[in-house]
């Protein structure tokens, strides 16, 4: 059996799932105060979130992530194990983090955003390698970011962009694959996710 442990002022439907359990010997679960953690959801054993995690429908949380304070996990998102996750950061429907890919504060990530860790798929064997999403970064719907790629700290990634490569800081991503630009005037700035 996984110990679970779930803060005050925590609301959890009853369909969900808090500490599913995965190999011999997962670790606890453990959920801070405040979550809203909504039908169908299912959280793994040896996953810690902070306080106020706020989940859509079916989301998934899987083994050995961490979740930071304020964060949204969108209907139908997927955390595929493996992930770090900071804090005030929102992930709309369904976004796709997979294993290896970290997630810095103060991130928005559109709906259907997806994120790979695997250049070879099936083909050959490789190391997997997901993305590193630097702090005030903001991902729009339906962008791809590629295995082993850097979003710098501020840059916006376009909607329906292919990143193929890093982002720069203060930097505009757009196109297919994705160019680099200047970041517009009324995208400069940070971030606030509350």
């Amino acid at each position: 059996m996984v110990r679970t442990t779930i803060g005050t002022d925590s609301t959890v439907a009853e369909s969900a799932t808090i500490g599913a359990e995965y190999g011999e010997h997962p670790g606890p679960t453990r959920i801070g105060d405040g979550a809203t953690i909504r039908s169908g959801t299912v959280v793994y054993a040896d996953v810690a979130v902070g306080d106020d995690l706020s989940t859509g429908h079916n989301a998934v949380v899987r083994e050995q992530s961490t979740l930071g304070d304020d964060v949204t996990v969108g209907t139908n998102a997927v955390i595929d194990g493996r992930v770090d996750v900071g804090s005030h950061v929102s992930m709309q429907t369904g976004v796709y983090l997979p294993q290896e890919t970290t997630v810095g504060d103060e991130v928005f990530l559109g709906p259907h955003a997806v994120v790979t860790n695997d250049r070879h798929p099936i083909r050959r064997a490789s190391t997997l390698s997901g993305a590193t999403i630097e702090d005030h970064v903001s991902v729009g719907a339906n962008a791809v970011i590629l295995p082993d790629v850097t979003i710098g700290e501020g840059a916006f990634v376009a909607a329906g962009a292919v990143v193929t490569t890093d982002v720069p800081p203060a930097t505009l991503a757009v196109g297919t694959p994705a160019e680099h630009r200047p970041l517009p005037d009324e995208l400069d700035g940070r971030n606030r996710i509350a």
